[in-house]
């Protein structure tokens, strides 16, 4: 199987938002839910945008320095 970050979607309460996606990352959405399904074809691609969101924020440093640079500000 191929090796994908993404590899299970969490079961939790969404909040609702509504985005316009160019056509050619549409079509890469749709190829990545059906290699993360394999033959069943069940997984929405909808559901991967948050897990694919947290994946690059967790593998941004700029933001990570910001984000507890922020926080220590808080304290």
């Amino acid at each position: 199987m191929t090796e994908l970050k993404i590899r299970e979607i969490p079961d939790e309460k969404p909040v609702k938002m509504t985005v316009a996606l160019p056509a050619d990352l549409h079509r890469d959405l749709l190829a990545y839910a059906a290699l993360l399904s394999g033959n069943d074809g069940a997984t929405d691609p909808a559901r991967l945008v948050a897990p694919m969101l947290r994946q690059f924020m967790m593998s941004d440093k700029g933001f990570a320095r910001a984000r507890r640079k922020r926080v220590s500000v808080r304290r």
